[in-house]
């Protein structure tokens, strides 16, 4: 059973709050590359209860520095990209990406305020479509050689969306192997060949059997989960017949990611990035281990669901989520429409701003959350402590051993399953041909 000092423990996420301070040991994602209009590329943004601007300078250098300006405090959001970094616009101070006052026009001309004056600012990194903030003291933490970085740009699309509640139970849906089997259940089985960049419209690999049907007919998965150098490995295996067997392979990435397949040649790996404790994005990059992806599609169906400039769902608890009843009873089992993304929202934000976790009563199939929430109270236990390195906080040298994660949906020969999983995934990655240029 889960306290309410332990839930408050896990999930409030401000500078002085412990998983706060966890949070802040790690890469956060700040913003989609493309928030970052080209004629003006300066953001507010939000993250971890802390507001920050965003921009990119003349040279194509990123920066983050805290919003207020240290001259009266300011909204540095509306700042001037110019001359070498990003200028307020009450008095003309310029402050470059690194938070150094580069100018203080107002003052006397031989004034030496400008050098004594420096906005925190924060590192800031480009990784396949995403922006990258470092929050935490120190030097940020490697990141490690997952498939999603090491692809190429022609094969990962980013995007991301807003969620109205709490970071912690946002992610716990994505380690729940259990749920897809009745949150995301079709009536009717859609063709898979109009499926590209739909969770669980193909077929499963090495089968004709839809994903659709694996979870309508298979409703009892059994779950193991295996604890890895990077966090947690899941099972989900649906015994379709003495010879057969559904094998479902998701990652845990600590602290905050999950790692799934799309499709046969296609992986999703996504962070719940808090924007304070009672707001969240999930930030996605797909990953194509076949072909180049179809930016303009993937985009364009997610738009459907979105509205810029804040990655708002369309369809959210104030027109509760497009429910339909006659739907819920002839086409999907939630009655809230056919996209996957609207059916955890639902699910994650009916469980209030932040879930009170001490009127829980868990099962078997949470194996993964009660793993998860073990290493998360450990890791927040060992900053508070200020001795070993919470799990992936990496060194250079430990993050180029990192490599995957392996992400599998197949059917595989019952008795031979878990040598399937590995062959199945060495099989797709023989075929990328990324993969086989890097090897060159």
């Amino acid at each position: 059973m889960t306290t309410h000092e332990q839930n408050m423990r896990m999930t409030l996420v401000g500078p002085d709050k412990p998983a706060g301070k966890l949070l802040r040991q790690y890469w956060q994602p700040a913003a989609l590359i493309e928030e970052l209009d080209p004629e003006r590329p300066v953001r507010a943004v939000k993250l971890l209860g802390q507001d920050f601007v965003l921009f990119r300078d003349e040279q194509g250098r990123y920066g983050m520095l805290d919003r207020d300006c240290p001259h009266r405090g300011a909204d540095l959001a509306f700042g001037r990209p110019e001359d070498g970094g990003l200028r307020c616009p009450f008095h003309g101070w310029l402050f470059d990406v690194k938070g150094q006052c580069l100018q203080t026009p107002a003052e006397p001309e031989n004034s030496r305020l400008c050098q004594r004056i420096r906005q925190k600012s924060y590192p800031v990194v480009l990784r396949s479509g995403i922006l990258f903030a470092y929050l935490g003291d120190g030097e940020p933490p490697a990141f490690p050689d997952f498939d999603c970085f090491v692809a190429p740009d022609s094969h990962v699309f980013a995007f991301k969306g807003h969620i109205a509640c709490n970071w912690l139970q946002a992610l716990e849906v994505g380690i729940d192997p259990a749920h897809a089997s009745f949150l995301h259940r079709f009536f009717e089985d859609e063709d898979t060949s109009a499926s590209y960049g739909k969770q669980f419209r193909a077929a499963s690999a090495d089968s004709d059997m839809p994903m659709t049907k694996v979870l309508r007919e298979f409703d009892r998965p059994q779950i193991e989960v295996e604890r890895t150098d990077y966090g947690m490995r899941l099972f989900a295996l649906r015994q379709i017949s003495d010879a057969s067997t559904h094998v479902r392979v998701t990652n845990l990435i600590f602290p905050q990611t999950f790692n799934i397949p799309l499709s046969a040649e296609m992986t999703i790996t996504q962070w719940h990035v808090p924007i304070d404790d009672v707001n969240c994005y999930w930030y996605a990059i797909f990953t194509s281990f076949g072909a180049p992806v179809d930016k303009a599609q993937m985009r364009a169906q997610r738009l459907e669901l979105y509205t810029l400039p804040d990655y708002i769902p369309r369809l959210n608890k104030a027109n509760n989520y497009g429910f339909d009843p006659q739907q819920q009873k002839t086409q999907t089992y939630t009655g809230m429409g056919f996209d996957i993304n609207v059916h955890d929202q639902w699910a994650v934000e009916s469980l209030g701003p932040i879930q009170d976790r001490t009127r829980e009563h868990l099962g078997s199939t949470d194996k993964a959350i009660i793993n998860y929430r073990s290493m998360l109270m450990k890791a927040i236990d060992q900053v508070e402590q200020g001795g070993e390195k919470p799990l992936m906080v990496l060194d250079g040298e430990s993050a180029r051993a990192i490599r995957g994660p392996i992400t599998v949906d197949g059917v595989a020969p019952t008795a031979q399953w878990q040598a399937y999983w590995r062959e199945a995934d060495a099989r797709k990655r023989r075929q990328a041909p990324w993969l086989a240029q890097a090897a060159e």
